[in-house]
């Protein structure tokens, strides 16, 4: 039996940062403030516990996006496919990411690619050609984390 899993991303601002690959990817974010609602209801979390984004409560320090045709949990907003969690953390990024997204897009549509990305927040770094073997731009997200659109 296949694992599920999600891609966890630590962050300075969990919820701007999954806006933006929200956008990025044509995901969606999550929405869990049915589940806040029920949790702070039965007395089980503060107010310390949640903020409000763009109308919304959220958990203080989490944000996540999930492909929009992948199942989720209707209470709890959670998805149950290809999903990524951002999460607040107090240190900085250090270094180079040893892991990455690849952002693909139409055959033929970098540039149109490229420039949405930019839109959104996301700053080229390098062009690489190789060919055949591929065409991308090495690209950095609104944290300053790599990513290739191809």
């Amino acid at each position: 039996m296949a694992l599920s899993w999600k891609l966890v991303i630590d962050s300075r601002d969990a919820a701007t940062l999954a806006d933006f690959w929200a956008a990025a990817l044509e995901y969606e974010v999550e929405d869990p403030s049915a589940l806040i609602e029920q949790l702070q209801g039965a007395g089980r979390i503060g107010e310390e516990a949640i903020v409000e984004h763009r109308g919304r409560k959220i958990f203080r320090g989490y944000a996540a996006v999930r492909h929009p045709d992948d199942p989720f949990d209707a209470v709890s907003g959670v998805g149950r496919g290809r999903r990524l969690l951002f999460q607040e953390v107090p240190e900085g990024k250090s270094g180079k990411n040893r892991l990455h997204i690849d952002v693909h897009g139409e055959p033929g549509g970098l540039d149109k690619l490229v420039n949405r990305l930019e839109g959104l927040g996301a700053t080229r770094v390098r062009e690489v050609d190789q060919g055949p073997a591929g065409h991308w731009w090495i690209m950095l997200d609104p944290e300053g984390n790599e990513f290739c659109a191809t």
